[in-house]
């Protein structure tokens, strides 16, 4: 982008065509007998690799010129700062510090236009000092989407499936480990927990998001006062109450007033299976004839086939 600014026309064309002789080769080294360890991570790499293609095409198409225009800013992107000698993640006009947290070799996820959406929503809310809220109907990968997240920028998440069961005083116990290690969180089927408990939640989570918006280095919680890190990060995940779903509450309007929404729809199916088939080694060719008709069977089987648990094809 700083070739297009200076003049030089076919600079992104010369990109994609890099970038497509990269994913060549890791496809190719797929095919030569990896051990579990190297596969998973070519796999991991490919995943994030085909991202890069599919932005660069999107650049291309909409005749992005500047490394200002929003369609590069609204990308999830890392940098070495040097004033403060530190890694950063920008996204739109915020950024987040890199968590410098080892997760081991784990997998990531196909990103699609709507894993981008729920990134630039999530940081944002971090950046307003303010949790995130993924909403949706089941298997639209909400709470997938915040650990991948996680996983992009090394920090640790602990995931939590609440129940009707939760009292305000063990969210406390949870929120004031959360506030002094500076992780970050995701309370997933939020709203199952009791409304008149979710009502003292919100005040909760308020105490601790205030505090560091004061930018303070210890605060009162609950009676105690404990040391608070900047890096925390509180995230719920809910199935919207009233929607066929059973035991969900209607969130209290305090709680709404600190948690950012953004409402997760079906994901882009065929995209994934596309990305999926070319991370395991077909070529892309094949990949996108193979994901199409798998995409087709499935779809078809969801319509066809009884609603047993057993039968759930998404």
């Amino acid at each position: 982008l700083a070739d297009m600014e200076a003049g030089n026309k076919s600079a992104m064309r010369h990109c994609r065509k890099s970038q497509g002789r990269a994913l060549n080769k890791f496809g190719d080294m797929l095919k030569t007998g990896l051990d579990k360890i190297n596969r998973n991570k070519v796999m991991g790499i490919l995943i994030i690799e085909v991202h890069s293609r599919d932005t660069i095409e999107s650049l291309m198409k909409q005749g992005t010129q500047s490394a200002n225009d929003f369609a590069w800013l609204q990308q999830l992107r890392c940098y070495w700062d040097k004033e403060r000698d530190d890694c950063l993640f920008r996204i739109t006009n915020t950024f987040t510090p890199y968590g410098h947290e080892y997760q081991g070799n784990n997998g990531r996820l196909v990103v699609t236009p709507l894993t981008d959406r729920c990134y630039m929503t999530l940081t944002t809310a971090l950046n307003l000092r303010r949790g995130g809220l993924p909403q949706g109907p089941a298997g639209t990968g909400k709470t997938e989407t915040v650990k991948d997240l996680s996983k992009a920028i090394a920090k640790y998440v602990i995931v939590f499936n609440c129940s009707d069961g939760l009292d305000f005083k063990s969210m406390g116990r949870m929120f004031s480990g959360l506030a002094q290690s500076g992780s970050w969180s995701c309370f997933d089927e939020f709203n199952r927990i009791n409304e008149e408990v979710l009502s003292v939640v919100a005040q909760q989570i308020m105490c601790i998001l205030d505090a560091i918006k004061a930018a303070k280095h210890t605060f009162m919680f609950e009676g105690t006062e404990i040391p608070l890190n900047w890096g925390v990060g509180i995230f719920v995940t809910m199935n919207p109450a009233g929607a066929g779903y059973e035991g969900r509450s209607e969130l209290p309007e305090n709680l709404k007033a600190v948690l950012r929404p953004i409402s997760m729809m079906a994901p882009d199916l065929n995209m994934i299976m596309e990305v999926m088939m070319f991370s395991n080694g077909f070529s892309a060719a094949s990949s996108k004839d193979l994901g199409k008709k798998l995409f087709t069977l499935y779809s078809l089987c969801t319509q066809q086939l009884s609603k047993q648990p057993h039968y759930d094809f998404g």
